[in-house]
């Protein structure tokens, strides 16, 4: 495929990484209009990129000053366009992040060892890092909002491949999923909802939240922390938890509730306008005997009716799966190859191995029978029913049977023309230095002109 220079991933990737700390004694490697940017800042980056198993090459500093470079930029123009990023955002990606450095590193405790800091104070030390990434993304969309293409300038980039170039694309798919799983009774359910309201009871008798969640908690992103979720917005979480969280106020906790993954207990440690900074403990109801067969014979009668035609499978899906994901989508798998669209044409490579093994041997327009699943991260398990509704076969690209990829290639070319001019024009007025260290980085050359030289 052609190569597209792409700001906005690397961009923001690096902002959310980036760890704040700076030495008391630093140096200005670059300039850009009123802002700088400094050794340290370049160091931690690199610091990273090591960290992450990467070889040593002191050139990737280059790369990665253009980035930073790239994002201040669009923060100058962004607070001259005003352009804000609300608090609550920032939170939610900081949060988000540490979750998944929390897991990542098998617990809060292995996690602050790592960063010989607690995940607060680190917390804090991204924040202004984080937010500067999100209104450079922010600005960037603005710029290519209206950035459209044609069918003609589609068929135009198809065209100007060299016919010997054109891109192999693998075998693709089109599979729909009815997915079933077990509902207990009240009466299964109700040991549950005891055990957890004998640990509600504990805390309110005096004992200590963030213990007890650590030791009965059986959500695997927070347990480990205590339960702390950080601060969350009313589009965070389910409904369910939502509810109680900002119904509470600080210092209080709720009675147990049910929601789709458990029965929760929850706490709210304190509340910031439309954000609240919450604990929880969950503990997940298991499926018995009886339960799992009653939904073998739900999915049994289910794929009767689709083998006898009494039902369509999109109507199946809509009624009966329990994919939320799917479930309004005729049950069609979607996938995404990027941050903006997804299709139901997924690589075949590309296949939760699972579903691979399911329709390998399945003609198109084949109903599966029910084949049971467990799954390994969460626990849930059930029956799934599948459908292969399309299969293409390994080709040449071509305008006729792969115009959405083209279309999406196209629209990406033509946005980073956009960003490159937009730059352009944006560096002819703008104050930019760089240092003479990096002056000489090819990444760095078109930043460096009669406006920029260092001194």
């Amino acid at each position: 495929m052609k190569k597209i220079f792409t700001l906005a991933v690397a961009l923001i990737y690096f902002a959310l990484n980036a760890n704040a700390q700076k030495p008391n004694l630093d140096k200005i490697v670059a300039v850009v209009g009123n802002n700088i940017i400094l050794l340290s800042e370049l160091n931690q980056q690199y610091a990273i990129y090591l960290n992450q198993g990467n070889p040593a090459d002191e050139k990737v500093k280059c790369y990665f000053l253009q980035q930073m470079l790239v994002q201040k930029l669009l923060k100058q123009q962004a607070e001259i366009d005003s352009i804000v990023v609300e608090e609550n955002q920032v939170d939610d990606v900081l949060d988000k992040r540490m979750r998944y450095q929390i897991q990542r590193m098998g617990g809060q405790e292995r996690l602050e060892q790592f960063l010989q800091k607690s995940v607060l104070q680190y917390k804090d030390e991204m924040r202004a890092d984080v937010k500067e990434g999100l209104i450079a993304e922010k600005m960037q969309q603005k710029i290519t909002e209206n950035t459209t293409v044609t069918p003609l300038e589609v068929k135009k980039y198809f065209d100007s491949y060299p016919k010997d170039s054109l891109p192999d694309i693998g075998a693709e798919v089109e599979v729909g999923e009815i997915v079933l799983t077990p509902k207990l009774t009240k009466a299964e359910k109700q040991k549950y909802y005891d055990r957890l309201e004998a640990i509600r009871l504990r805390v309110k008798s005096g004992e200590d939240f963030g213990f007890l969640a650590k030791t009965y908690s059986e959500d695997p992103g927070s347990a480990a922390d205590g339960g702390d979720y950080g601060f969350i917005d009313r589009s965070t979480m389910v409904k369910e938890f939502t509810a109680w969280a900002f119904k509470l106020k600080a210092g209080e906790m709720s009675p147990v509730f049910e929601t789709e993954y458990g029965y929760h207990i929850l706490q709210v440690i304190e509340r910031r306008g439309e954000q609240a900074h919450v604990r929880h403990i969950l503990i997940r109801p298991q499926n018995t005997p009886e339960s799992l067969e009653r939904v073998k014979l739900k999915a049994d009668s289910i794929y009767k009716d689709l083998i006898d035609k009494r039902l369509p499978f999109a109507t199946a899906a809509s009624l009966f799966s329990d994919n939320k994901e799917t479930q309004y989508n005729g049950g069609m798998l979607l996938y995404a190859d990027n941050q903006t669209s997804r299709t139901t044409l997924i690589p075949v490579e590309k296949l939760d191995p699972a579903v691979f093994m399911a329709i390998d041997t399945m003609k198109v327009g084949e109903i599966s029978k029910p084949i049971s699943f467990k799954n390994q991260n969460d626990g849930k398990e059930g029956y799934k029913i599948f459908f292969l509704k399309s299969k293409i076969a390994p080709h040449k690209g071509s305008l006729e049977q792969d115009y959405p990829k083209f279309k999406e290639q196209a629209q990406r070319e033509k946005e980073a023309k956009v960003m490159s001019q937009w730059f352009e024009k944006r560096k002819e007025n703008t104050y930019i230095r760089v240092d003479d260290e990096f002056a000489t980085c090819d990444e760095l050359k078109l930043w460096v002109n009669k406006n920029t030289k260092s001194n």
